[in-house]
């Protein structure tokens, strides 16, 4: 059975965008259609301008299609992911999450799999409450969130989140290990969609 799954991002210097890219591979080895989306860039151009590779990651990117409600929509299966902000979202996100009230009020997104990773610069500067503040939202679409837990020893390799793939980007680019656990966690939410897809179509005949 065919299942669509959106890995819907936002990155400003490039690490989540990896990410996005091994979750969205994971989805696709699961046998998803997969849609790799990034949100819009809301920060000033004053601002990217002082950073090199905030614009180096802006100007390569430029070619990934912006995230819509019609991706959201359509996937049976959404994982987001972002930086850590103060252990929060990033803004650009939740921005376009802000967005999906419509969808709600329809019920569309009720039932979905859903799951993040996070990109954060320390050991302890907000992995799981990014991911458990992402969550928030999904809880009120009526979403069903599929975490890694500890099912697969990438998990453990990549630095043992159960919440979610993480990465501590002082470390640099993420590591092959971060990378395969994004992959499994790509795996993971298809597969669980898949199942909830089967069970859920006959009733809706």
């Amino acid at each position: 059975m065919s299942v669509n799954c959106a890995v819907i991002y936002y990155s400003s210097t490039g690490n989540v965008h990896q990410m996005a890219t091994a979750v969205a591979e994971g989805a696709a080895e699961a046998g998803a259609d997969v849609r790799l989306r990034r949100v819009r860039e809301l920060a000033p151009d004053a601002a990217v301008a002082q950073n090199e590779a905030w614009m180096k990651h802006l100007a390569e990117t430029r070619d990934i299609p912006e995230a819509t409600l019609d991706d959201l929509e359509w996937a049976d299966a959404v994982v987001f992911g972002t930086p850590t902000r103060f252990g929060n979202v990033a803004s650009q996100l939740k921005q376009f999450l802000d967005t999906t009230g419509p969808l709600w009020a329809a019920g569309k997104l009720e039932g979905k799999v859903a799951s993040g990773f996070v990109s954060v610069a320390t050991g302890h500067g907000g992995h799981e409450s990014t991911l458990l503040a992402l969550y928030n939202t999904l809880y009120h679409w009526g979403a069903v969130i599929v975490p890694p837990g500890y099912t697969d020893p990438a998990v453990d390799a990549a630095g043992g989140n159960p919440y979610g793939a993480s990465h501590r980007s002082g470390d640099g680019a993420p590591s092959p290990e971060v990378l395969e656990a994004c992959r499994y966690q790509g795996r993971r939410c298809v597969e669980f969609a898949r199942v909830l897809r089967r069970e859920r179509v006959p009733a809706l005949v």
